[in-house]
């Protein structure tokens, strides 16, 4: 079934306003949960929206701690503002609810960092905490095998304010 132009104008709306509403870069994979999650709009066809948008000059990417982040530009911005009652209250409601419950959860993912890369023989894992936009650590470590690298992301990932916590008074 095609999209109305109205439920086509309506969408790309919604992707604003969430945009606007989290006030932080983004990543597409955390845009893509959230509309996903919600049943807003199917995934193909939110990557042609957000391509359109990114055309249409509402949208910027930006490169932010070595990752393709996405923001509303100021142009996406007047556009809202001036359309923003043509996305519905429930719509509306259902992104301020997932914002209020899940906010802290997606800071966490902008600000905590785990990835690696293969050098050679060993992989080289990359861990990196960022507060208030100040890099609060950044720690390279090598490892011999996929496996740890792989852990020791997760771990990170899963835990990183108590091991930057163990590892400050470790050092201090």
């Amino acid at each position: 079934m095609f999209n109305t132009a109205s439920e086509l104008a309506e969408d790309k709306l919604l992707l604003l306003y969430l945009l606007d509403k989290i006030r932080l870069p983004i990543s597409n994979n955390q845009i893509t949960e959230i509309i996903l999650e919600n049943n807003f709009i199917n995934y193909f066809t939110l990557q042609q929206y957000l391509s359109e948008l990114e055309n249409a000059n509402f949208i910027n990417y930006i490169e932010q701690q070595d990752k393709h982040r996405i923001i509303i530009s100021n142009s996406g911005l007047k556009v809202l503002s001036l359309f923003k009652n043509r996305i519905s209250k429930s719509k509306k409601k259902t992104i301020d609810n997932y914002l209020e419950n899940n906010m802290d959860n997606i800071k966490e993912q902008i600000t905590i960092s785990a990835d690696y890369t293969i050098e050679g023989n060993n992989y080289i894992v990359n861990l990196k905490a960022i507060e208030n936009n100040s890099i609060l650590i950044d720690l390279k470590l090598n490892v011999a095998s996929n496996k740890q690298a792989k852990d020791l992301c997760a771990k990170w990932k899963n835990n990183s304010s108590e091991l930057y916590k163990k590892l400050f008074e470790v050092l201090i």
